[in-house]
């Protein structure tokens, strides 16, 4: 039986793609300052944001020696807000407003902060981009349609943790990526990939070659789009192996999109399931011991059970 707690929130990508699409730009500008301002992590995790109670934010930034900030969309609120480690907080609200708008705005709270603000450029990972500051269209907004997308990417977040901490090997966080606009976590073997071929739009080959720099299965929600008109789970591998795309998963309803190249899993049946926790861990584990096999990946790498309270070394492997 489905409690509460546990009921996930209704997404509608045909009705709601005006919000998700604004949300998208706003990440997309704010996720210039971690890119600029942060050390280069492998894979770009640094410019990744993470799911908090209240939206999307970013990882501390230096401000100076003896000061950090971080940057964060507060859907609750419908704010963009900056807060300091000095205990100054800052914010501007996003409705009704241009991301040109939104651009000047921002920056002015953080010149006004004494805040580093490159917020030049513009987006990545999407068609004919447009640079902020010329970005001049009428936005939507709609706080509950925004809300209930950020409660989905919570409600993922937590399933991608769990199942996260089962595995031993090298694994991303559950992390955001403004570029593409999706939640992800990402398994390594160790193993060395070949060169990604990149080319995908306004994003630098080099960048997609870092992030495939080694053997990798990977998995994800986003709200739709690129293929796939309603908001949805994915999973993938790469290389992907021969044989991957033949492959039966579970639960019923996923299935291999050959555009994509990776599987994928209605979001309306993980939240429309009897245990919707149960059901999304299903599709994650099911593609990855396909993908795993597939590679010749070790059998010993995952536990067989989430740890709370003790360290995952005393739980053996499934």
């Amino acid at each position: 039986m489905t409690s509460e707690l546990s009921t996930w929130p209704r997404l509608d990508y045909a009705a709601e793609r005006g919000t998700y699409g604004t949300c998208h730009a706003i990440m997309q500008l704010l996720g210039k300052l971690p890119t600029r301002l942060l050390p280069w992590i492998p894979h770009s995790w640094h410019v990744a944001f993470r799911i908090d109670p209240r939206g999307y934010l970013s990882r501390p930034m230096p401000a100076g020696d003896a000061r950090s900030f971080t940057v964060a969309l507060d859907v609750r609120d419908t704010a963009v807000v900056v807060s300091c480690s000095d205990g100054a907080r800052y914010s501007t609200g996003i409705s009704g407003k241009s991301i040109a708008e939104l651009r000047r705005d921002l920056g002015g709270v953080l010149a006004e902060a004494g805040l580093p603000a490159p917020l030049h450029g513009g987006p990545n990972e999407v068609p004919d981009p447009v640079l902020f500051y010329l970005d001049t269209k009428p936005r939507e907004w709609d706080v509950d349609t925004a809300t209930r997308l950020h409660e989905a990417f919570a409600r993922a977040d937590r399933v991608f943790t769990r199942f996260r901490s089962i595995y031993l090997g090298k694994s991303s966080p559950s992390h955001f990526f403004w570029g593409s606009f999706d939640l992800a976590v990402t398994r390594f073997s160790g193993r060395r990939a070949p060169p990604h071929p990149g080319g995908f739009p306004t994003l630098p080959d080099e960048v997609t070659r870092d992030a495939y720099s080694h053997e990798a299965i990977s998995a994800g929600m986003w709200p739709g789009g690129g293929g796939v008109d309603e908001a949805a789970f994915y999973a993938y591998a790469y290389p992907s192996p021969d044989g991957l795309s033949e492959t039966s998963v579970e639960p019923e309803g996923a299935y291999w999109h050959g555009d994509l190249g990776e599987f994928v899993l209605p979001y309306r049946i993980v939240a429309g399931s009897a245990d919707p926790d149960a059901t999304l861990i299903e599709f994650l584990q099911s593609t990855y011991d396909a993908a795993a096999r597939l590679l010749d990946w070790p059998e010993d790498l995952v536990l067989s059970e989430v740890s709370y309270g003790k360290p995952v070394q005393q739980i053996g492997a499934g």
